[in-house]
């Protein structure tokens, strides 16, 4: 990281702004060119969860190419100053590298769908077993994540 100044180290504080997202913008490669989507997502023990239709562009994607790029982000704030080239963000945010892969195993489905819903909901639900066989999860294993702030 360029600025070590506006790095996080601290894992607690890295997880904080994962855990205070909405959505997680997930980057995947087709081809050499690049596809970013943003997503809600559920996180737990190293490990990115994602609901999604069966078909579509990042499925396909994902099934050639499981390296993934993801990034979260929050708390941000224009900050104003008198000449235009002082203007400046404030921001916390994570970014990371994994592998993603298609969830097959029904109790890691459910695993990945608790995972969403604690983050949105704060709580599991209970699932039909047909809608856990239909649902597509997506899966990404963490390999590295940096944090970055600026102005807090």
């Amino acid at each position: 990281m360029r600025r070590e100044d506006k790095a996080i180290h601290d894992r607690d504080e890295i997880e904080a702004i994962i855990r205070g997202s909405l959505a997680c913008r997930l980057a995947l490669s087709d081809n050499n060119r690049p596809y970013v989507v943003p997503l809600s997502f559920g996180y737990e023990n190293n490990t990115l969860y994602f609901h999604s239709a069966s078909e579509g562009k990042k499925v396909e994607i994902l099934k050639k190419n499981s390296n993934v790029c993801f990034e979260f982000d929050i708390d941000h704030e224009v900050v104003q100053a008198e000449k235009p080239c002082k203007w400046s963000m404030k921001y916390r945010s994570v970014i990371g590298f994994g592998k993603g892969s298609l969830v097959e195993d029904l109790e890691e489905k459910k695993k990945g769908l608790d995972a969403i819903m604690q983050h949105y909901a704060g709580r599991s639900f209970e699932y039909l077993e047909p809608a856990i066989e239909s649902t597509v999860i997506i899966k990404v294993e963490i390999e590295s994540m940096t944090g970055k702030k600026s102005g807090y």
